[in-house]
Parts: structure tokens; C-alpha cells; sequence
């Protein structure tokens, strides 16, 4: 299998190339990093332009099987509506795997009917316990693994998962996922608690929103004072507000341990 891995956000560490490799190779995979992911403009892995043409050169390469987002940061949202014009049918039997700031190609792609699922990325080889996480991403990219998936997909629903951040923000746009009669998995890092608060409210009182929810891993800022509601008690108050069936917990995050969910 040929896996693509490109940059929609911002740019690879290069240090995470190596046991990439290490990791690609166990899973008898060939890993192309395109050089895109290198590059730097500004806050960015090239420019906008430079970004979206590495994304498309890798959708429509007939040789490439999936594509791999390098990491998160910001940026793919200034390219999404462009990556998803005139796909051609190479581009759409391509799996694509990311999570974070890529959810917005993500859901994107997935509108224009690719294979999609959130899950790790290769600089999460970086992290505490990474290479475990690049073995499970690619245990699901190359052998649909089940050991990889998220262990609760089992709402008989279709099922997205996104950062929550990241999901507000492309709401009532052209790439928003359609949340209805869906079971949506959410995750937050390096937010405060009345952001959250802030996201919960815009995603429970507008008309596309989930008929269940699950709730994975908030790595959140410390508030300068006592919030006074546990994470926990204020996803479930907006989920009665929002006549959303709250489900429990998700194995996804900001981490190592993140989980792959295939979007349906």
C-alpha cells in the first residue's frame, strides 16, 4: 500500500520522519512524505496555493491509496472548498486520515463521497507513547484493523468525529458535515472552559445538529476563576437542551491514545 502523506496546515517536524518510516515499514506500507510538508510561509506548510496543489497532486496520483495529513495546526479551511472542485473518480477512491484542524477537509472530502476517518497523525509519533498511535493508524489504513476504531461505534447511526472548535467554526458553511440523525464525536485541547461552553451553545441551538453525542478528551486551559460546573455536567446540560442523546465517553483526543473513527 501507498500512503501520501501531505500537509494541509502547518509544517512536519522532521524529527517524526524517521520513526514514521520505522512504523510504515512494519506495516509493510510505503510512506511518500511530499516535500510540501516542509516548506514554511508564515504560519503555514507553504502557501495556500503550495498546500492545496501537494493535497491534489496526491488525490489524483492513480498509484497513492490514501493520503495522510502530516498534523494539525491551522489552514486547511483556507483550502478545503477549492481541494473538493472537479475531483475526478482516482481522487475519490482515496482513503484520507487526519484529525484536528484537518476535520475541515475531512468533512470536506467526505460531502464529495471519499473514504475518510479521524485518526492519529504522523507528528503524533512525537508525543508520549506516539509510535503506538502511528501503529494504529496505520493498522487501520492498511488492514481496516477493528483493534484500531474507537470501541463505541455502535449507535447504529453515522458517525463523525471532530474537533469541537473545528466543527463550530465550519457550521452553516459549504463544508460543514451533515449533522442529523448522526452520532457525533467530540474532542478540545488548549481551550477554556467558557470556550467550550461558548462552541456547545452555537452547535445545540442551530438546526444541524446530532442526534447523539459522545465525549472524548478535553485537554483544557485553567480558567482564572472556578468555572462551577464540571466538562463533563456541561456537555450533558447542553445535550438535554439540545435534545441530543448524550452517550457517554470516547477514546479520542489530543494524544497518544487517540482513535481512529471512520466517518459514515
Amino acid at each position: 500500500m501507498r500512503i501520501a502523506v501531505v500537509a494541509p496546515s502547518c509544517p512536519l517536524d522532521k524529527a517524526a520522519v524517521p520513526h514514521a518510516a520505522i512504523a510504515a515499514e512494519e506495516a509493510e506500507a510505503e510512506l511518500i512524505i511530499h516535500p510540501q510538508c516542509f516548506r514554511e510561509d508564515g504560519h503555514f506548510a507553504g502557501s495556500d496555493g503550495e498546500r492545496l496543489e501537494a493535497l491534489t497532486e496526491m488525490l489524483e496520483d492513480p498509484d497513492v491509496d490514501a493520503v495522510w495529513f502530516a498534523r494539525g495546526g491551522y489552514g486547511s479551511n483556507r483550502i478545503a472548498e477549492a481541494a473538493v472542485k472537479g475531483l475526478s473518480e482516482v481522487a475519490r477512491s482515496k482513503t484520507v486520515m487526519g484529525y484536528s484542524d484537518g476535520g475541515f477537509l475531512l468533512s470536506a472530502l467526505h460531502r464529495h463521497g471519499l473514504d475518510v476517518a479521524h485518526g492519529p497523525m504522523v507528528q503524533d509519533v512525537l508525543r508520549e507513547g506516539g509510535q503506538a498511535a502511528l501503529e494504529r493508524a496505520l493498522a487501520w489504513l492498511v488492514n481496516r484493523d477493528e483493534e484500531s476504531l474507537e470501541p463505541h461505534l455502535d449507535s447504529g447511526r453515522s458517525t463523525f468525529a471532530f474537533n469541537l472548535e473545528v466543527l463550530v467554526s465550519m457550521l452553516g458553511t459549504p463544508i460543514a458535515p451533515d449533522l442529523r440523525d448522526c452520532e457525533l464525536l467530540i474532542e478540545e485541547v488548549d481551550e477554556y472552559q467558557y470556550a467550550v461552553d461558548r462552541a456547545l451553545f452555537a452547535l445545540m441551538r442551530q438546526r444541524n445538529r446530532p442526534a447523539s453525542l459522545r465525549l472524548g478528551r478535553m485537554a483544557l486551559k485553567e480558567n482564572d476563576r472556578d468555572f462551577g460546573e464540571g466538562v463533563e455536567a456541561m456537555v450533558k446540560r447542553w445535550c438535554e437542551i439540545g435534545n441530543v442523546d448524550y452517550r457517554g465517553r470516547a477514546d479520542i483526543g489530543h494524544d497518544a491514545d487517540n482513535r481512529v473513527v471512520p466517518f459514515s
